[in-house]
């Protein structure tokens, strides 16, 4: 394996890249589905061990944005913003945490955007169905995760949950997309 990134480039239809048989691009989608089962299951302080010191958490308003630091996004989270918000859901009587929502996420279409040495950038979609007081939501989006590799464990760089409706009314949550 080289240290040159591979993208995913073009495909011919109903071709399956073949970045997806790279066992990088297997580490990085495992990943997504361990973030995704712990937040299903409610484990918080678990979850955020998932992320990188420098990690960044985005829920964008405006879907084409990549400059996060500079527009108005619903979520903009690094490390200190992540502890808050996972003390918010786990401790005391704080209505995220008493009356949060029974959530089941499917994420699914990866597509490799990029795969280094020691990273991947995955792009897929994820459905969110959330249970509450007799009433299910559905939140739809596309997320980008990158992924940092290492021997030590691999963790997520960042995190940008595009809804699909993000510039809608979208209903608070209360709990992590």
């Amino acid at each position: 394996m080289t240290d040159s990134p591979q993208t995913a480039g073009s495909r011919t239809a109903g071709s399956l890249s073949p970045l997806l048989a790279d066992p990088r691009v297997t580490r990085a989608i495992e990943l997504v589905w361990q973030e995704a089962d712990l937040l299903d299951r409610k484990e918080y302080q678990t979850w955020q061990e998932l992320y990188t010191e420098d990690a960044h958490y985005v829920v964008p308003i405006d879907a084409t944005s990549e400059d996060f630091a500079n527009t108005l996004n619903m979520v903009y989270d690094d490390a200190r913003m992540r502890r808050m918000r996972v003390t918010r859901m786990t401790e005391g009587y704080a209505i995220a945490a008493v009356d949060a929502a029974r959530t089941v996420r499917t994420v699914s279409r990866f597509v490799p955007v990029e795969v280094r040495a020691d990273g991947v950038t995955l792009r897929s979609a994820q459905v969110v169905v959330a249970y509450k007081r007799g009433r299910h939501d559905v939140w739809a989006a596309e997320v980008t995760h990158r992924i940092r590799l290492s021997e030590a464990g691999d963790r997520i760089a960042l995190k940008v949950v595009r809804l699909i409706d993000s510039e809608d009314a979208v209903p608070a949550a209360g709990f992590l997309l």
